[in-house]
């Protein structure tokens, strides 16, 4: 059975910032990027255990797990939780693997306005 994968507020403008920062509208490369970012993201549909826990979740004291993006010094980390009794996959941020990990404040920001 498939979870529905939901972006909250945060990781939609976090996306959204991507987007813009690779230029993505104009460079065919980066559009192509962009794309297996979102198919990656959308794959948390099936089988979202496959990723390991995040470092996160040490700081937050939440089950939050990260799907790793990207090449060499270029990986973003899609950091989500699993909201099993709602067959949902959360995406919590979506930040480049060089920034600290989330903070128990940040995480309860998010959750409190998903929308």
């Amino acid at each position: 059975m498939e979870y529905r994968v939901e972006f909250t507020a945060r990781s939609q403008t976090d996306l959204d910032r991507c987007f813009l920062s690779i230029n993505a509208h104009e460079d065919k490369q980066a559009a192509k990027w962009f794309l297996r970012l979102e198919n990656e993201i959308a794959s948390l549909a099936t089988m979202p255990h496959r990723c390991p826990l995040a470092p996160d979740a040490t700081t937050t004291r939440r089950p939050i797990r990260h799907l790793l993006f990207g090449r060499k010094s270029d990986v973003y980390r899609v950091i989500f939780e699993i909201l099993e009794d709602a067959r949902i996959v959360r995406i919590l941020n979506i930040r480049h693997a060089a920034m600290r990990t989330m903070t128990l404040a940040e995480y309860k920001t998010i959750v409190k306005n998903p929308n």
